[in-house]
């Protein structure tokens, strides 16, 4: 299979790339999104938008799976501890129950 070469017009300038030269030619270091290979170029700041795209898409994926993964501990905790307060506050209302101050209680006594 042939390689596809990237081509060097520049479409703001409408002529070669005039590389360093230019204000948008940027480095970029990291990991590729699609590929898992360590990457570390400089190109024009418009052709990193698609990968960069990919990227901010996976961290936002990321994100909001810690977020329904926090959420559904939150839920869980509460559930636990309302029905905790469900099973004391029937425990305190059974037959025999030591008597427990209200605040009903304070306020008339």
């Amino acid at each position: 299979m042939a390689q596809l070469e990237r081509g060097k017009l520049c479409p703001l300038l409408k002529k070669d790339c005039v590389g360093l030269q230019c204000s948008w030619y940027t480095q970029v270091r990291g990991t590729h999104p699609q590929t898992g290979q360590e990457v570390d170029e400089w190109a024009c700041a418009i052709t990193w938008t698609p990968v960069l795209l990919i990227e901010t898409a996976k961290e936002v994926r990321q994100g909001a799976a810690a977020a329904e993964s926090m959420r559904n501990d939150l839920v869980g905790a509460v559930a636990a501890t309302l029905k905790s307060h469900v099973v004391m506050g029937a425990l305190l209302r059974a037959p025999g129950a030591p008597n427990m101050p209200t605040l009903e209680n304070k306020e008339n006594g």
